[in-house]
């Protein structure tokens, strides 16, 4: 995605795919964002995501990979590595899920598209995720 491009990963509400389903009851519906290669789900609990929030959710996601017919690099560490650059900017930070995808509370710095890079255990994928003011 070039800078200033907008913000292209759609929030989508239908029933999560079989394979990101494990733990929701019945046909869960629930906003969630694909990566673009669709090799990981991200699950909003805290839709939308919020710079600051009083009371309430707080920016909790549940990262879901794909699983996988081979086994994964086993020289790869297991944390979920996150490279977020604000659209638009130089603004770049990193975060962690240590274990590898799962629950989360991912807050960035400022409002806006930010673009995700997602690494884990050999596998990587890419995502658009908007925060809001609050």
């Amino acid at each position: 995605m070039s800078a200033g491009s907008g913000c292209g990963s759609r929030v989508e509400t239908g029933v999560l795919p079989d394979w990101a389903d494990a733990g929701f009851s019945g046909q869960a519906r629930i906003p969630h964002v694909f990566g673009a290669k669709g090799e990981i789900v991200a699950v909003l609990f805290g839709h939308p995501l919020a710079l600051r929030r009083g009371e309430g959710p707080t920016n909790k996601i549940l990262w879901v990979a794909k699983p996988v017919a081979t086994s994964s690099d086993p020289a790869s560490p297991a944390t979920l590595a996150i490279t977020a650059t604000l659209d638009g900017t130089d603004t770049r930070v990193t975060r962690e899920v240590a274990g590898g995808p799962g629950p989360s509370i991912i807050d960035l710095p400022q409002a806006g598209c930010w673009h995700l890079e997602l690494h884990w255990s050999g596998h990587t994928d890419t995502m658009d995720l908007v925060y809001a003011e609050g």
